[in-house]
């Protein structure tokens, strides 16, 4: 037979042309045991590469093996050419405890440091942020590498393949963006997607190289990525490709191919990279019917022994102390303790000092945000900075939140610390997919922590509004995964920033505006160190127990200090995830009556929280109903009169006193 494609063996060798191949073939026949496993129940869900299996070999072998590639659902062909063991990738699709993910995520979504793969997710975007923050890892570590990210047409939709693509020409990171144009995003045809001639064509707005590869010729795909992968090491900059190919089978088994008109199957089954290269290595006499059957025989045995090898597995048993174990990296706090010599700080100057004594403390710790370098932060909380530690630590970012917190992860999965200041924490929510579908779900996903301090400047008080204004925090206690830090002093805030840069789990650091400058404290110079989940006693009572975090302590003691014949355990939380339970719950039981205050509306807050544990833990010890005082069940308005009457703190004294009364 006759190929279809035209190829030009160029200067490849024959043991090259033989090497892809194989690599093609031993993936192939993986998929074709799939679709049977699929069938027989023995796999939950396929999503198949069939067809275009010339993009993952051809990019995988052009890579250098210590270069990290982020593959797709249908790059199966990367997982193999990389040689990890098939029993492995079996253990994984199946559930098994040798998998990835120890049965917690499956097919594909699974990284593995071992083979330098960073596993997709199902938001699909994010992964081209990610190669952004290991791409600058590498630039800044002067290891010219290259980091390999796949996509497909439809997922060039989404907003945050766009900001990746702005951010690393903007700072020529040497990432290769490699599109899988393969017709249809599930059932939505290309016409649907975009309205350019080529994907290629959208690099020109980014000013970014680009280039358009036939995805079934692996000759084409090898030879051409290996030739812009060496430019790309000598001189690091971004590269967009798009692989024209077609997606074979349904987007996932299930989904089947009706949509797809008949005669359009015909003509790309036509154009099958496996069959044409076969028949063109046949014709040029490089493999002989005899080897290609010697090859076939070897992987499917290889597949039958190790799926026997993994049939015998046992199946996972669950442990929900194993599963809690999981979820945040182990992280043994190091207590630095405080020196004597101390100065009276703001809250604000307290955090710039302890970021900038972190920074000389972890010499590649990066600080990334929007205006952060010269400028000094919209707070000025870094202003200084750049001249200390230089532009490549101290980097102003483009206004695209999305893309930062995923270069941040980048960063992380090569080892190196970030700090993001989020420019007011209200705009997290143009992050906000990252943080708790990427950050919080990595480590107990396939055990890689995300080593990331968002900085979150945040809160009422100052007449900003709706959309600068918010205190969130109840967005991340929510989510398992992420730790979520509130300070309201000047001291706590600066040991407090200490750990959390030395915690190698994603903290959400909650800065409050309106505290910023209004309060002071005398703080130890040097650098220190507080532990999360050790809430602050600051004042010993007998009455009733009040609660608090940030500007809300304030209020409370503001309260407090106008009624000195209440007796009171007032508790400054300090750290809300993890949360401490024992000192909330020491207190009640010796009180007997707990009021709690937040500036957060009520309803789903943490108050609500704290109000439904201690009903279940510390029930027959109170003396009256747990009550919660918070804000108003509206957005935060902006003139005085209105935020004045939005906020709990001029509602809490007469809750205090009714609760003391009941």
């Amino acid at each position: 037979m006759e190929s279809n494609i035209a190829y030009k063996k160029h200067k490849l060798s024959n043991e090259i042309l033989i090497a892809l191949y194989k690599n093609m073939l031993k993936p192939r026949l993986i998929e074709e045991k799939m679709l049977i496993l699929l069938r027989q129940g023995k796999i939950s869900k396929w999503f198949s590469g069939i067809g275009q299996e010339a993009i993952s070999i051809g990019v995988t072998m052009a890579m250098h093996p210590e270069e990290y590639i982020l593959p797709m659902h249908r790059n199966l062909g990367v997982f193999t050419t990389r040689e990890i063991p098939l029993h492995r990738l079996f253990s994984q699709w199946q559930g098994k405890a040798n998998g990835f993910t120890k049965g917690r995520d499956r097919s594909f979504h699974f990284g593995t440091q071992e083979y330098n793969i960073v596993g997709m997710i199902s938001h699909l975007g994010p992964q081209f942020g990610v190669a952004d923050g290991i791409a600058l890892a590498s630039k800044l570590k002067n290891k010219n590498q290259v980091t390999a990210v796949f996509t497909g047409e439809g997922g060039t939709s989404e907003g945050d393949i766009h900001e990746a693509l702005n951010v690393a020409s903007v700072w020529q990171l040497p990432v290769l963006f490699c599109i899988e144009n393969n017709g249809y995003g599930l059932s939505t045809p290309t016409q649907e997607q975009y309205n350019c001639k080529d994907l290629a064509d959208r690099a020109l707005g980014y000013g970014m190289e680009s280039h358009i590869i036939d995805g079934n010729n692996i000759i084409e795909v090898y030879s051409k990525i290996s030739e812009i992968t060496a430019s790309m090491r000598e001189n690091p900059h971004p590269v967009l490709i798009e692989f024209k190919t077609f997606r074979m089978r349904g987007h996932e088994e299930a989904s089947g191919t009706k949509y797809v008109p008949q005669e359009l199957l015909d003509e790309w089954a036509a154009k099958d990279p496996i069959d044409n290269f076969r028949s063109y290595l046949i014709e040029k006499e490089i493999l002989s019917e005899k080897q290609d059957t010697i090859f076939k025989a070897q992987y499917k045995a290889e597949i039958d022994t190790d799926l026997v090898a993994t049939n015998a597995e046992a199946i996972i048993t669950p442990s929900e102390t194993e599963e809690l174990n999981d979820v945040f990296q182990d992280f043994e706090y190091q207590e630095v303790k405080e020196n004597s010599e101390t100065k009276e700080l703001r809250l604000i100057d307290a955090i710039s000092e302890g970021l900038k004594q972190a920074m000389e403390q972890h010499d590649d710790l990066i600080i990334m945000g929007q205006d952060v370098a010269e400028y000094g932060g919209v707070f000025k909380i870094t202003d200084g900075f750049v001249e200390q530690f230089g532009k490549d630590r101290v980097r102003n970012t483009p206004i695209c939140e999305s893309a930062i917190i995923e270069a941040a992860m980048g960063l992380s999965i090569s080892g190196i610390k970030s700090v993001v200041e989020l420019q007011f924490g209200d705009f997290i929510t143009s992050g906000f997919n990252p943080v708790v579908n990427y950050l919080a779900k990595s480590h107990y996903r396939w055990n890689q922590n995300a080593d990331i301090v968002l900085r979150m400047p945040c809160g009422a008080g100052v007449a900003a509004g709706p959309f600068h204004s918010q205190t969130n925090e109840a967005w991340f206690t929510k989510t398992p995964g992420l730790k979520v830090v509130y300070p309201a002093f000047p001291k706590d805030a600066k040991g407090l920033l200490a750990t959390a840069i030395n915690d190698p789990n994603p903290v959400l650091f909650f800065e409050h505006k309106a505290l910023y400058r209004s309060i002071r404290q005398e703080v130890p110079t040097d650098y220190f160190t507080i532990p999360f989940g050790k809430a602050a006693k600051l004042r010993e009572g007998e009455d009733i127990t009040v609660i608090a975090y940030g500007a809300a302590v304030h209020w409370a003691l503001n309260a407090l200090d106008k009624h000195p014949n209440i007796s009171a355990d007032m508790i400054d939380l300090r750290s809300l995830q993890p949360l401490d339970t024992e000192t909330i719950y020491a207190s009640a039981k010796k009180t007997g009556k707990v009021i709690i205050l937040q500036e957060d509306s009520l309803f789903g807050g943490i108050a609500s929280d704290i109000s439904a544990l201690l009903m279940e833990h510390c029930f027959e010890y109170l003396d009256a109903p747990v009550k919660r005082v918070a804000s108003m069940e509206t957005p935060i308005p902006f003139i005085n009169q209105l935020e004045d009457q939005y906020l709990s703190r001029d509602k809490f004294e007469g809750e205090l006193l009714a609760l003391i009364a009941y």
